[in-house]
């Protein structure tokens, strides 16, 4: 009998259940429409991840039932991937755009925003489907019963299942600072909470060992960088500061606050970090704060210390970036550069033919800037202290790792063509609050040669440049003993009264 005479007589004479797939395939499309419109990343939060699970067993259930044929374990996932595919195609941003798997950056944001959501939804509907049979069988409308190996494969998919929901729910956590006894210190903080800023919810981490100490916020590089994880490595600034480590609007913790991507202008972000310094420093009886930046971060810093001096004490710049396009330009000469020295002639032919930044495409960046600890190696560099080992720390929930990586594709692809016109030589050449600027001797000429050049302009109250001769880009997290120190410094110097 072939294959179609099979599905349209049924098995073992039962009546067809040809009408039962289309029934099927018709719940799997409309209920990928519906999951598409209303979350179009795929599950974005831990609530979203547990649902599209349940949505995925109740979908396949019912198409198995209906159908009561294993084929519904075949067509309703892929119905639902159409489905969900046709409804999200508004979204922007590479984890939602094109499938390119023709390099790093392209495979990363398939399997972020293909697979993993595929993940959560379509598993658990196969084995809803599979139940779902089973069900239809025992109704007396199928003769398909799992048994033996089959059996076998259901029960373990379904303990599979509940194990991937329990490491889904398990919920991010920040240590309490302890005293001398072990337990939480008295008068210090340790929170994990959310700040509504600009009218969407952003996740902070705030911890100190007295909330009477001086507030320090700092922004992360990127843009679309988390540093929860990263500060956490070492926590000598929460012996003098209440420390607020801030994940910004679309990035890590506040992914879901990309959307809609009309909102996530430079413009927003500096709003944002006005409005945080403001909601800080009523909330901690404080003045002022401190604002200390790492990267896109010190962008982002300096242009709301230039247009709020009042609400901070000093401006602490790590890893300054002062113009995205000269420093993408010279990151492409001295890849190229060094590409041409090494004889890999397919980087040189791939960097030739894309030219110079900027790129239209976030994924045409990949071979120009992907490569600078190769071209630029020191010997201190630990990698454990960079994306993507520093999301794997309590403070992160499995969503907020997943969104910490995401969200450095999406949003950067949405702020960095923004900031191709900013050059703080031309844009800030004088601020009102104290000014320090700490370089790493191995940060790379791209972003140290500027940073140097809008220091030497610079007019401020004091200025100084500090050099930390072991670190690159990151010398606040490469040698956070020394920026603890000099943190104190800036607080004796700047804090009233000390």
């Amino acid at each position: 009998m072939r294959l179609t005479e099979r599905v349209r007589t049924g098995t073992a004479g039962r009546p067809g259940v040809l009408p039962g797939l289309l029934i099927a395939g018709a719940i799997g499309a409309a209920a990928g429409v519906g999951w598409g419109w209303l979350a179009p990343r795929g599950a974005v939060t831990t609530t979203q991840a547990l649902t599209s699970m349940l949505l995925g067993l109740a979908v396949g259930l019912a198409a198995g039932t209906v159908s009561g044929s294993r084929w519904s374990l075949l067509v309703g996932p892929l119905l639902f991937t159409a489905g969900f595919e046709l409804a999200r195609l508004g979204a922007v941003g590479p984890t939602v755009d094109g499938i390119h798997l023709g390099s790093t950056y392209g495979i990363i944001a398939f399997v972020l925003g293909r697979l993993f959501p595929a993940l959560l939804v379509l598993a658990p509907l196969v084995v809803g489907a599979r139940y779902g049979v089973w069900l239809a069988h025992c109704l007396g409308r199928s003769a398909v019963a799992p048994r033996g190996v089959g059996l076998a494969a259901l029960v373990l998919s379904t303990v599979v299942l509940f194990a991937l929901a329990w490491v889904i729910s398990r919920p991010a956590s920040t240590h309490p600072i302890v005293g001398p006894d072990g337990q939480p210190l008295p008068g210090s903080i340790a929170e994990l909470t959310t700040v509504t800023l600009g009218g969407k919810p952003q996740a902070l981490m705030l911890r100190g060992r007295s909330t009477d100490n001086p507030v320090l916020l700092h922004l992360a590089g990127g843009p679309g960088g988390t540093d929860l994880g990263a500060m956490r490595a070492d926590t000598s600034l929460e012996e003098h500061f209440v420390v607020v480590v801030w994940d910004q609007r679309g990035t890590g913790k506040s992914y879901a606050a990309l959307d809609p991507v009309a909102t996530l202008t430079l413009e927003q972000m500096v709003s944002d970090t006005i409005e945080l310094a403001e909601h800080l420093r009523q909330r901690f009886g404080e003045e002022r704060i401190y604002l200390t930046g790492n990267s896109w971060g010190t962008i982002l810093g300096t242009l709301a210390v230039q247009r709020r001096p009042d609400l901070f004490h000093a401006y602490v710049g790590t890893g300054q970036m002062v113009s995205p396009p000269e420093t993408d330009a010279m990151f492409y000469e001295d890849t190229l550069a060094w590409a041409e020295q090494g004889g890999d002639h397919a980087l040189v032919a791939t960097l030739q033919r894309n030219g110079p930044p900027p790129y239209a495409n976030l994924l045409d960046y990949e071979p120009a800037i992907s490569h600078e600890h190769d071209w630029n190696p020191y010997p201190d560099l630990d990698m454990s202290k960079e994306m993507p080992t520093n999301l794997f720390v309590p403070e992160n929930s499995l969503m907020d790792k997943v969104n910490g990586l995401r969200a450095f594709l999406d949003t950067f692809s949405v702020l960095y063509p923004q900031i191709q016109g900013v050059d703080l030589r031309r844009d800030a050449a004088r601020l009102e609050v104290p000014v320090y600027l700490v370089l790493g001797a191995h940060e790379a000429r791209g972003r140290a040669v500027p940073a140097q050049e809008w220091f030497g302009l610079l007019e401020a109250p004091n200025k100084e440049l500090v050099i930390f001769e072991r670190s690159g880009h990151r010398p606040s997290f490469e040698e956070p003993a020394a920026f603890a120190a000099l943190m104190q410094r800036v607080l004796s110097e700047t804090y009233p009264g000390d």
